[in-house]
């Protein structure tokens, strides 16, 4: 396995929607976008298949995540965001068979999550951050300690991503 370290992309505090769980999730994108700037570099055609796999996955766990917290929070606008997620994980979905079919996907691909992560989650997402900030702070201050407020936290983040 080749190890990749320079990295095409970096994590910018512009990207965050001031949700530490969920802009540690978004971070993810920006890896893969590096691993496959990577994986173009080197030709690893197994490292493009491996970060669709992981892709696809990923985008399905996260958006569950995500909309639990958006239906929780009562934020309005969900149904139309789960939507947009729909679409986006179809769109993965169809990189994939592309890829499968011996396409090579990966330069289109990288074009893909850069442009998603940048107008999908600075402009979609940060419209739900309000509402949801909102529902963690309340369940925070119904919380006996800061160990119960952890608690939930990691049990919704549990739920979604078990390691």
């Amino acid at each position: 396995m080749r190890s990749y370290k320079m990295a095409f992309w970096v994590w910018n505090s512009t990207f965050s929607v001031g949700i530490e769980v969920i802009d540690n999730q978004h971070k993810r994108i920006v890896d893969y976008i590096n691993e496959l700037d990577a994986a173009s570099r080197y030709n690893d055609i197994q490292k493009v298949y491996n970060v669709l796999l992981n892709l696809s996955d990923y985008t399905v766990s996260h958006f569950s995540f995500e909309e639990s917290l958006m239906e929780q929070a009562g934020y309005p606008m969900v149904e139309p965001h789960k939507q947009v997620h729909k679409a986006f994980i179809r769109r993965i979905e169809f990189y994939k068979e592309r890829y499968e079919s011996g396409e090579d996907v990966t330069k289109q691909l990288m074009s893909e999550l850069q442009i998603w992560l940048v107008n999908h989650i600075q402009h979609d997402d940060s419209d739900y951050t309000d509402d949801v900030k909102m529902m963690l702070n309340k369940k925070a201050n119904t919380m006996d300690d800061k160990n119960d407020k952890k608690g939930w936290l990691s049990g919704m983040v549990n739920k979604f991503f078990k390691n």
